[in-house]
This record gives structure tokens, sequence and C-alpha cells, in this order.
């Protein structure tokens, strides 16, 4: 079973919105998560707001935490800011939760007496944020301060901010082909900004097809093994092996082939399984956390489609066979890793027939 999608909880960043537009921001911020994009977008906002043009370098003050202490924090916090009613400090990935007794005790007083003046902000870029829940100081930073998760953004909404993207560019896109371009090139903002880009440079006319995109942009390794597998789960075996060797023309990770394969034959078992229960299509993509975009729905209709081409039995077989291929090529040695994943496709194109 897939695991369950907690649910997303967006107050922190929605106060954030607000204070940044009334002019209430706090004095203690922690940024973390995985949209990088949306991290650095308000984390810029931020600066624009508290920091008048051209005075940054005197009321800025930033460290990364390989540089940064206890010490370090507490003689930026103290230094007056110069013509600005504020300051800013910003402190990139200092593992808050894993200095000894006295300096946590030390920070946990200097955060509890920050000046009007100052704002502070954690900032988790490459360190995992792990807060220790029964620690004084994640209470603190809970209660007095604001923790924004920079979460993965929905389909609609990320649909929405792709076509406002293309706009600024001149350009314009279906959200059809809005939702394509997430499923060829991920879901991080960061990522599509930069394939935004690329298309847009390229596309000769005003409106964006999807044949810009496969032009020019440049598909995560899941998008093209969904490719490979949906091509098997089609008969089509010659497209699949095509698609397979040239990932590992490619040098892709095995494992990484093997995770998305494997991913794939389970959602298709368990659409046979939904068919004959006789469950409806919103419950299948409810069960695999799929948003109810349109790009999403018509993947869940090829799943759906696909399934009643094969028996349980079938799928079965096949989601047993990936996790034993998986298996294998975590064991093979180095460069026979390949010869796992080719056996494994003319297996699964072969063992419909043995399998039922």
């Amino acid at each position: 079973m897939p695991p369950k999608k907690k649910p997303t909880d967006n107050t922190a960043m929605r106060e954030l919105k607000r204070a940044l537009r009334d002019g209430s921001l706090k004095n203690l911020y922690l940024f973390h998560g995985e949209e990088a994009f949306l991290r650095e977008y308000y984390l810029g906002h931020l600066k624009q707001v508290l920091l008048p043009p051209g005075l940054e370098d005197f009321n800025l003050h930033a460290a990364q935490g390989k540089d940064c202490s206890v010490d370090w924090i507490e003689q930026a916090v103290d230094c007056l800011p110069m013509m600005s009613p504020r300051t800013l400090v910003t402190v990139t990935d200092f593992d808050l939760f894993s200095l000894g007794e006295g300096p946590r005790k030390k920070l946990l007083e200097l955060l509890s007496a920050l000046p009007d003046y100052c704002c502070l902000v954690f900032v988790y870029d490459l360190l995992p944020y792990k807060p220790d829940g029964r620690s004084k100081l994640a209470a603190f930073l809970k209660k007095e301060g604001s923790v924004v998760d920079f979460q993965r953004q929905e389909e609609g909404e990320l649909t929405s901010w792709i076509c406002r993207q293309f706009q600024k560019a001149g350009k314009s896109i279906d959200t059809r082909d809005a939702g394509y371009l997430i499923f060829l090139c991920g879901d991080l903002m960061h990522d599509l900004s930069s394939e935004i880009g690329k298309i847009s440079a390229y596309a000769a006319h005003p409106r964006v097809t999807r044949e810009d995109i496969d032009a020019v942009a440049s598909p995560k390794v899941s998008a093209v093994v969904f490719r490979m597998t949906d091509a098997l789960s089609n008969k089509d075996f010659d497209k699949a092996a095509s698609v397979l060797a040239d990932l590992l023309h490619n040098r892709e990770s095995p494992v990484m082939i093997l995770s998305v394969m494997g991913k794939y034959f389970r959602q298709l078992y368990t659409a046979r399984l939904y068919l004959s229960a006789g469950k409806s299509k919103a419950e299948y993509m409810q069960l695999w956390n799929m948003s109810g975009g349109y790009f999403m729905e018509q993947q869940a209709q090829r799943l759906l489609d696909a399934a009643k081409r094969f028996s349980l039995p079938w799928c079965r077989y096949a989601v047993r066979r990936c996790a034993q291929a998986d298996a294998a090529v975590k064991s093979a040695p180095r460069g026979q890793d390949g010869e796992v994943l080719t056996t494994l496709l003319v297996e699964l194109a072969s063992g419909r027939r043995v399998a039922e």
C-alpha cells in the first residue's frame, strides 16, 4: 500500500505572507522544506521589506552553519541598524539540535530576549530539519517564532504558477500541457523554472506546445521509466527495450529505474484489484495520493485501462519479479546490474502467458 499523505498545514506560510503584506514580521523565523525555490523567494522578499536599498551590507548579517556559533549569532543580533529600522540575521544549515547543553541554554536565553529591531532567520537548505520535539528549544521556536515548511505545491497551484511564468516570458501554455511538464520534469519549482526558461526561448510561437516541451525539456528518470513500463503494458516491447537501452547508456542508476518500475507495477496491481472490486477512479486516485489535476487524472486512467489487459495473477507476478530484481541488482557485481534489468524486461514481456 502507498503511504498516506500527511495533511498539509500551511498556517505558518499564510501568516508569513500576511506579515510581509502588512509589515508585522516577527523577530524569529525558521525556514525549511523541499521547495527551495519558494524558500529563497520568501527570504528575498524578507530582505526587500526589511532592508533599505543600498544599505544591505550594513544591516544584513549572514553565516553558514560551518562558520557559525552561538557567539557569532549573539554578536550579529547585537549589531544596531544603520539608517534602517531593522536588521536581518540569516543563519544557514546551523544544526540547532546538536548543540551541547551550554550553547543550547545560551541560545535559548538569546532568543528569549531578541531586540525589536532584529529579525533572525534560521534556514535549513542542505541540512535536513530534524527538531527534537522534547527539547525546550523546539517548543520555544514553535511557540514564539514561526517555523515555515516550504512544501511541494499541489498540482493545481503548480499549474497556475507555470502558466504565470510563461506569461512573464511572453508565452502561453494550456493547463493540460502544464500538467505534462510537471509529469516530465517533476514538481519542484526550481527545476521547472529552468525548464520554462529553455522552452520559452525555444518555442517559435506564442503558444507553447507539447512538441516544444519534448524538444528541449530534460525529463526526470521517473518519467522516462514510466514511459518504458507503459510501453511494456501496451505490449510494445521494442519501444520498452529502446527506452531501457537509452537509460543504461546514460548511466542512470538501475536501482532508481527499478524503484520506478516497482511503483508502476504496484499501481497496476492495485488498479486491477480496484477494477475487480468495482471501485471508482476517484477512489483509486485517493489511494495513490494523486491530486485532482487533469494530467494526473489521465495518468490514473491510463493505469486503469492498462490493468484491464492483464489478469490479477500476472499483476502479482510483475510486482514480485520487480522486488526480486531489486534485490538482485543491489547484490550484483559492478557492471552486471544492467543485465538484471534487461532480463526482467524480457521476462515481463513474455511472462503474461506464463502467469496466466
